[in-house]
């Protein structure tokens, strides 16, 4: 099997977009007639210098805002599952503790008190943060928050995880430590991920395939399936194959 490949027994959703085209209000066009099928299971990082439409993909895409023309279609189709959005900022609520911020999802959903803290400590351990329970936001770093935001978006086991540059802001260390942390999260629960990003390396090293946004109406530049090992972590930043993905990826940037 292609080491970059997922496998069939995933439980992230498939999505198919076909023709989709959106135009801001001062006509200026965004997306132009974009196709492009996403596997089941896949972690699909996109790229591009800022204002190719990363950011306007992914909210439709999370149906937070629709198409001016074409269509998104996810399977199964018609089954519902849960779909998770992590933004650049934490968006934690000042007043809630750690534990209470993620468990808020199930909070809103009428899920039981205590079910819902059981959950939040479990999802909270996964991502490093059990002796921060008690914590508020403003106590936390930078890197905890995110940590804080990623648990609140995994609580509810979503097959469709967005990332909108998440790590954006942290510093290069941080970003490493949740880098691998996210591709340990995926590979253990099987989800389909978007991540947008700007960051050639964070790209290279996170997705097992890449697709570059560029040009007029955030045309496809390079659709690449990475040729990376499946498990990764921090000594394979000094690989030469990763120094070889992130030289194509900013290539076709470039371009």
């Amino acid at each position: 099997m292609h080491p970059s490949r997922v496998t069939s027994t995933s439980r992230g959703v498939a999505l198919q977009l076909e023709g989709v085209r959106r135009v801001f209000d001062n006509n200026r066009v965004v997306i132009a007639g974009m196709d492009l099928q996403i596997d089941p299971g896949e972690f699909l990082a996109v790229l591009g210098p800022s204002g190719c439409g990363k950011s306007t993909l992914l909210r439709m895409i999370a149906r937070l805002s629709e198409p001016d023309s074409g269509h998104i279609r996810m399977q199964p189709d018609g089954e519902p599952f849960q779909t998770a959005f992590v933004f650049q900022d934490a968006h934690l609520l000042p007043w809630r503790d750690v534990l209470s911020n993620a468990a808020l999802p199930l909070e809103l959903m009428g899920e039981a008190k205590l079910t819902r803290q059981e959950k939040a400590r479990a999802v909270l351990g996964q991502v490093g943060l059990l002796e921060a329970l008690d914590r508020y936001p403003a106590e936390l770093s930078g890197g905890m928050r995110m940590r804080v935001s990623l648990a609140r978006a995994l609580i509810t086991e979503p097959r469709l995880l967005l990332l909108d540059e998440p790590f954006a802001a942290l510093d290069e260390i941080t970003r490493f430590h949740l880098d691998v942390q996210l591709r340990e999260l995926w590979q253990g629960r099987g989800m389909t991920v978007i991540f947008v990003t700007h960051s050639v390396s964070e790209a290279a090293f996170l997705a097992n395939r890449a697709v570059v946004l560029g040009g007029k109406g955030a045309a496809i530049q390079l659709d690449r399936r990475l040729e990376l090992p499946a498990v990764r972590n921090n000594e394979l930043r000094g690989d030469p194959r990763l120094g070889q993905e992130m030289r194509l990826l900013l290539g076709a940037i470039e371009e």
